[in-house]
């Protein structure tokens, strides 16, 4: 598969790369952060959302609203799933690392969507960038052997546990979480989820 980069004129429509953030103390803070064989997500971090940088976030990014920054680190070479929220999400690369991404207008009637039109952009160590609501992701894929390290940022409550019933048809059968709608795989095999992703499950070499 082609690896593009978040500088090309191709992610444009999938989301844009941030300028005039001091990313230097929630990149510091983030190399006490472990990563794992795996993959592992922490919605909110108190130590991140301490940091001086989360008043800009919340303020530039996000108009005000109430934010949680948290991160994805680990492993991984897989697409395993995507998923989409009704708000964008900022994320910044700690290490170098590659997203898998689509388009949410992509999605077919039934909810499955075809695996074929999943691009690969790299996101350099050191950027920050916007993932519009519309654009299909899940966890990233690392470059190196040490794994990816990833800053997650998301409105306050974003993909933390439901509180409430969701039905099991239409769009609401993708909820998996809060503001979080996810298609995943099957061979990912991830409980409760609906494998509506139809063709091969991208694997990065």
């Amino acid at each position: 598969m082609k690896i593009q980069n978040v500088a090309d004129a191709s992610f444009r429509k999938y989301g844009k790369v941030l300028g005039g953030y001091d990313l230097s103390g929630l990149l510091r803070e983030m190399k006490h952060t472990p990563v794992p064989e795996d993959v592992v997500y922490v919605p909110s971090v108190e130590e991140l959302e301490a940091l001086d940088i989360a008043k800009d976030l919340q303020n530039k990014a996000y108009g005000g609203l109430p934010i949680q920054i948290g991160y994805c680190n680990g492993h991984n070479k897989k697409l395993n799933a995507v998923e989409y929220h009704r708000s964008s999400e900022v994320n910044v690369a700690v290490t170098d690392l590659v997203l898998l991404i689509g388009w949410q207008q992509d999605i077919e009637d039934d909810y499955t969507y075809d695996t074929s039109k999943i691009e690969a952009f790299l996101v350099p160590a050191g950027t920050a960038i916007e993932v519009y609501a519309t654009t299909l992701h899940y966890a990233p894929c690392h470059v190196n052997d040490g794994g990816f390290q990833c800053v997650v940022v998301l409105p306050q409550g974003t993909n933390t546990e439901l509180t409430f019933q969701t039905a099991s048809e239409g769009e609401d059968k993708l909820m998996t979480a809060k503001n979080k709608w996810l298609v995943a795989h099957e061979e990912a095999e991830i409980q409760g989820a609906f494998n509506g992703l139809r063709g091969e499950n991208i694997t990065l070499s």
